[in-house]
């Protein structure tokens, strides 16, 4: 089987802090990941952190609402973004909190290649 290619969709909503220190973290651990950031244009910047760092991270997305709209419309912005090119084998849904620890990305991408 071949390479799959996966993306990583991250909701924020003010997550300045955790945003900078997470991104970091997978890709660390998976170099040639894509990550979405869905930022429903947080008050503390969390979006010009997340542009800081696509200047070095050509495989680091954003996508920046008008407001406050809640997780669950963040993720269909997310959706209806990748469906736009249709460049990805598996979607992986994440939070920015790191209730969603990163170290765990290769094993599920492996299990969902023989699910």
């Amino acid at each position: 089987m071949g390479t799959m290619k996966t993306l990583v969709i991250i909701p924020t909503w003010n997550e300045r802090e955790n945003i900078s220190i997470l991104i970091p973290a997978i890709f660390k651990i998976l170099p040639d990941i894509d990550v979405l950031v869905v930022d429903d244009n947080s008050p503390d910047g969390t979006a010009e952190v997340v542009r800081n760092m696509q200047i070095d991270t050509k495989n680091l997305h954003l996508i920046v609402g008008h407001g406050k709209e809640g997780l669950g419309k963040a993720y269909i912005r997310g959706f209806l973004e990748v469906l736009k090119n249709m460049q990805f084998d598996q979607i992986i849904m994440m939070d920015a909190d790191f209730s969603h620890d990163p170290q765990y990305l290769p094993d599920m991408i492996h299990a969902a290649q023989y699910a």
